[in-house]
């Protein structure tokens, strides 16, 4: 039994309570376990860095780089528990767990209209909220030199000070299955992801839009190539540009990205051969430049109405983004568009649910914020706001009746990435030299600040 162990997280944490839960195990292991603020992001929010143990060899995680994916934040709670109870994972291991709280605090917290549940799928989509890609942490579009944001700055200085020889990114899938992506491969971590989804009943996804250019390692493992400049587009499809993923690599970092579903669909792990994989894609297609001319008619009706109103420039970032993006996806499926240049890859029945899956998000996401324009505006051109809830509630049941995607608890989701974690530590530290130490008196540029002082 854990000593340490707070109740249980029975639905996801917020940005206040990650704060609080985690200075508790603090006050009651302040021998073995640290608090500080290792940044402020651009709201004035805390960057709270959790270290667990005084081992020479630095493993950093890193939870909630994307705003809209609470996991992870559960998970960072339940490994600092777990290397407090088991020394295995701190001295044995000549180990020091550093557990970032929260990169996004700021977008966190602009998730809590779903965020403490009851947890269906319109609900969360009504309430999604998702920075424009030019405001994600974990992306270096102009290189780590030209880093704007504070809170990757803040990322990048922790990397720099640590020189971890594992670093995992927490992230969610809404809908679909898990999987891992690697800036090197660890053997044997796809018989450890393969057995721990087996037992807690978490779908892999096989074939990952974004990943369908990358080398698969192993089923529901992933080779992230290494990174080159590219357009917005290139950020989310084929190709991986500069983040703070690969910065560590000169320091001889692995880095693991651990992807958890939130509502799970058994179809993304099926290996078989479609039938007729050429009539799958034109649907997926033909789908989403659909509902992409769908929305953005309904954007260019209620801009006029919405532009003024609180928030609109962070939500309609997004939006844009979305709807750029959508008709050159649909393009790149299309096998009566596609222009050979980059041809796609042999698919299977995993690879088509998953390519219906992600056109669907692109709507839902969009159609999600386009309704909160329309709602915290006041105002907007007769019909539009109805017009929304019936696209969210039709892409919503397509998401349940069509795809199967089941709602998967919060404890099985913070279960799953944290034993994914593990398995990537133990595999990656195999190899790892020991470092100098860090996390002791006078480590770190800001001093622990106590959370009630804070």
């Amino acid at each position: 039994m854990w000593r340490c162990a707070l109740p249980p997280l029975l639905r996801y944490p917020t940005v206040d309570e990650l704060g609080a839960r985690a200075a508790a195990l603090v006050a009651r292991h302040p021998a073995d376990a640290r608090l500080r603020r290792a940044g402020t992001s651009r709201a004035g929010n805390p960057l709270w860095l959790l270290s667990v143990g005084h081992g020479s060899r630095q493993a950093l995680v890193v939870a909630g780089p994307h705003a809209n994916e609470p996991v992870g934040g559960g998970t960072v709670l339940r490994l600092a528990e777990r290397a407090l109870a088991d020394p295995r994972l701190t001295v044995g291991a000549d180990a020091t767990w550093n557990l970032l709280l929260c990169l996004d605090p700021d977008g966190l917290r602009r998730n809590e209209g779903w965020l403490r549940g009851p947890y269906s799928l319109d609900r969360y989509f009504r309430n999604f909220f998702r920075p424009g890609f030019g405001e994600q942490p974990e992306w270096l579009p102009d290189g780590a030199e030209a880093a704007a944001l504070p809170e990757t700055r803040t990322l990048l200085a922790l990397q720099d000070e640590l020189r971890p020889f594992l670093q995992c990114s927490l992230h969610g899938v809404d809908v679909g299955g898990g999987f891992v992506e690697l800036t090197h491969d660890l053997p044997g971590i796809a018989r450890r992801v393969a057995h721990t989804a087996a037992l807690l009943r978490i779908p892999r996804e096989l074939g990952p839009y974004d990943t369908l250019y990358w080398p698969c390692l192993g089923p529901a493992v992933y080779r992230i190539p290494p990174p080159r400049r590219g357009d917005l587009a290139a950020a989310i499809t084929e190709a991986a540009v500069e983040s703070t993923w690969y910065h560590p690599h000169r320091y001889g970092t692995v880095t693991a990205v651990v992807e958890a579903p939130m509502w799970g669909v058994a179809a993304v792990e099926d290996s078989s051969t479609p039938a007729d994989a050429a009539a799958v894609l034109r649907t997926v297609s033909h789908t989403l430049r659909r509902d992409a001319r769908i929305l953005e008619d309904v954007l260019a009706r209620i801009r006029p109405y919405v532009s003024g109103a609180p928030d609109a420039a962070r939500l309609l970032a997004p939006v844009e983004d979305y709807l750029l993006v959508g008709p050159g996806l649909a393009d790149a499926w299309d096998p009566d568009v596609a222009d050979g240049v980059r041809p796609l890859p042999p698919l299977s029945t995993g690879h088509l649910s998953a390519l219906r899956i992600a056109g669907r998000r692109l709507a839902l996401r969009t159609a999600g914020l386009l309704h909160q324009l329309v709602t915290r505006a006041g105002a907007g051109p007769a019909g539009a706001l109805p017009e929304l809830d019936r696209l969210i509630d039709a892409w919503c049941d397509d998401y349940r009746d069509g795809c199967g995607a089941q709602w998967i608890p919060v404890p099985r989701q913070i279960e799953y990435q944290s034993r994914v974690v593990l398995a990537a530590f133990e595999l990656a530290a195999l190899h790892a030299p020991a470092r100098s130490r860090s996390g002791e008196s006078g480590w770190g540029s800001e001093a622990a600040v106590p959370m009630h002082q804070e």
